[in-house]
């Protein structure tokens, strides 16, 4: 564990209305949506860099995902975005007193326990950012921020790009880490068969479904 409170947040668009770019059946959507969010919260889980994990989320089968994990639930009843569902992850974290958080999206279906490690070990000062991008650099796949307030989230286009200017708004340091499987996300099926490639049992389960 950590001398710092570590915390992660992961907002959970409710599964039948996400993903929509896959153009599946909404069944084998949800299924594909809880797959890949085990896999992150078991992956968050197992990093040992963690005290607390909120996900926030309307989805009452992600809030009992995340009760299995030992998550804290915010009910988001309003899913007003992602943006808004992070806020009130930090509204918990603030309150809890929590040093850092790191905002980890559903759809990484890749990550590992030691990319985790990674991007904490590549934590600076004490007034810091780190992003890690989409594959396609139009996106944030994983977002440290320290002190929890530091500032406001930005999940737009470019959001990356939006995150590391209003760091340094912000005069806090920052930094864009490269770690290929936060980068992998999966929206549509192109992004699916890529993960489907990987030698891991996540992207097996995940065939399982998408070519049944």
């Amino acid at each position: 564990m950590s001398k710092f409170r570590v915390g992660a947040i992961v907002p959970v668009k409710t599964f039948s209305r996400a993903k929509t770019r896959l153009n599946l059946s909404e069944e084998k959507t949800e299924q594909i949506c809880s797959i890949m969010l085990e896999s992150v919260l078991s992956a968050i889980s197992q990093s040992n860099v963690m005290e607390e994990t909120v996900i926030v989320s309307k989805d009452e089968f992600a809030l009992n995902m995340g009760k299995k994990f030992g998550a804290i639930q915010v009910y988001d009843q309003e899913e007003l975005g992602v943006n808004n569902a992070v806020m009130l992850g930090d509204r918990y974290f603030v309150k809890e007193d929590f040093d850092l958080t790191v905002v980890f999206p559903q759809d990484i279906p890749l990550i590992q326990p030691e990319d985790i490690r990674m991007l904490f070990e590549m934590k600076g000062s004490n007034r810091c950012v780190l992003v890690v991008p989409s594959r396609t650099f139009d996106g944030t796949n994983a977002l440290l921020r320290m002190p929890v307030d530091v500032m406001e989230t930005h999940y737009d286009e470019d959001s990356y790009k939006i995150h590391l200017n209003t760091a340094e708004k912000k005069n806090a340091t920052s930094a864009l880490i490269l770690i290929p499987r936060i980068m992998l996300d999966v929206d549509d099926q192109a992004d699916l068969r890529l993960v489907l490639t990987r030698d891991l049992p996540v992207s097996k389960s995940l065939e399982s479904v998408f070519k049944s």
